[in-house]
């Protein structure tokens, strides 16, 4: 899986280093998530989970918005709430999928990311927003709950107070107060934004990507998980990355006094 891939609602292509990224690209629509672009990224969500050669994703949007949530345009019609459950659990898949991608995710936002867009963000590892960035759960405002995992995501990075009062409240925050409460990693301008993201994904790629993987799948389980179980993983796991070629080459690396292959990432900007 390299290269480029065409799609109607969205781009994605990856370079030389297996650094991909996906680029909402509905400009005229805030990039909101029509039945396309919601069909085409849960495409590629599956051929990332697939992938052995992809090292890291980037999710940027196109326009100088990140994403502004579902698309009311689609939701005018009255369907059976059998058909709207089954529509809500596709998304749920797909974003669950994302959230789970053994690979550094890194989400570039820039613009709104509203509803369905700031939970698309929160299935990130990271979130790298500009000083435009604006972040709201926008659902309460036209009689919604929030969907695409954010009841599940949201919480477990912010608390659940402050998860309700952004649920409840529907306002809209800038990027100082996302990161203030732990949402946005690192706040850098527009014209930078995109190559920061790769940037950083590039050096979180150096790493193992079966310790990397490891370590997401268990930090993912860590709150609904019991310490000994949790110990168990651990356990396992470590023995599964102790066999690494990554692991080996390193302390062979170490033990010759020759710099290691991955560098620390330097603090949040």
């Amino acid at each position: 899986m390299d290269g480029t891939l065409s799609f109607q609602a969205i781009r994605f292509q990856v370079d030389e280093d297996g650094i991909a990224v996906m680029t909402l690209n509905r400009p005229q629509a805030r990039n909101a998530l029509d039945m396309t672009m919601r069909g085409e990224i849960a495409e590629v969500a599956e051929q990332l989970r697939r992938s052995e050669d992809i090292r890291a994703l980037i999710i940027i949007g196109e326009g100088g918005n990140f994403c502004a949530g579902g698309d009311l345009q689609s939701m005018g019609d009255q369907r059976p709430p059998a058909s709207s459950r089954r529509r809500v659990a596709e998304l749920n898949t797909w974003c669950s999928k994302l959230a789970a991608l053994e690979m550094p995710v890194i989400a570039a936002v820039d613009g709104v990311a509203f509803g369905g867009g700031f939970n698309l963000c929160l299935a990130a590892d990271f979130i790298m927003a500009t000083p435009a960035a604006r972040f709201c759960q926008v659902f309460a405002r036209v009689g919604l709950i929030p969907d695409l995992s954010g009841l599940y995501l949201l919480p477990r990075i912010i608390g659940l107070q402050r998860a309700k009062e952004l649920i409840y409240s529907a306002r809209t925050i800038d990027a100082e107060e996302a990161r203030s409460l732990g949402i946005v990693y690192g706040i850098v301008e527009s014209d930078v934004l995109l190559a920061r993201a790769v940037d950083m994904a590039r050096r979180l790629s150096r790493g193992s990507r079966t310790a990397f993987g490891l370590t997401k799948s268990i930090l993912n389980r860590s709150f609904e998980t019991d310490p000994k179980t949790l110990a168990d993983m651990e356990a396992l796991s470590q023995a599964v990355a102790m066999s690494t070629e990554e692991h080996q080459n390193a302390v062979a690396r170490f033990q010759a006094k020759e710099p290691l292959v991955f560098e620390p990432i330097g603090r949040p900007v």
